[in-house]
């Protein structure tokens, strides 16, 4: 009983804390964001926030910032660990990543073998489920994961993705 009473003093300690906080952060003056710019072209800009904007734009055009990435399969750096080198390649197609497959892997010694062999396929389903080189560290693997994603990042960029 007595932790559920130290408890509800805690909470209801940071509701007053949080809202204290909150007033004052909306009642403080000195707090503003002066934005000016000028654009050219056609487009769209969004802000948010509290301070004031001024924007003009002027004349006409198309932009474009979409990019065709082209389907193939691209080979990444050979990225050096101290347990040894790491290498992947990457296939894509219709814009997507479909494979990505370890050339080379970790090889020290035994150890750096069976931790590569254990975080490939993990990384591999990481990367094919995100279609990105940003993907969580494998526990237990982070020179083979750094190593892996580093080679796969310079792979993705020759393709334009």
């Amino acid at each position: 009983m007595r932790t559920r009473a130290v408890l509800g003093g805690v909470f209801a300690s940071l509701a007053i804390l949080v809202t204290a906080w909150e007033l004052g952060s909306a009642a403080n003056p000195a707090v503003t964001a002066t934005s000016t710019g000028t654009a050219t072209g056609t487009g769209t800009s969004t802000s948010t926030g509290t301070g004031t904007s001024t924007d003009a734009s002027t004349g006409s055009g198309t932009s474009s910032s979409s990019t065709t990435v082209a389907d193939g399969t691209y080979t990444g750096d050979v990225v050096g660990t101290r347990f040894g080198d790491v290498q992947v390649s990457v296939t894509i197609s219709g814009g997507t990543i479909t494979d990505v497959t370890a050339l080379q892997l970790t090889d020290h010694d035994g150890r750096s073998v069976q931790i590569s062999n254990r975080a490939a396929p993990i990384l591999r389903e990481e990367v094919l489920a995100s279609q990105s080189a940003s993907v969580a560290n494998v526990s237990g693997a982070t020179y083979t994961t750094r190593a892996y994603l580093s080679s796969l990042q310079s792979a993705l960029d020759q393709a334009g993705f």
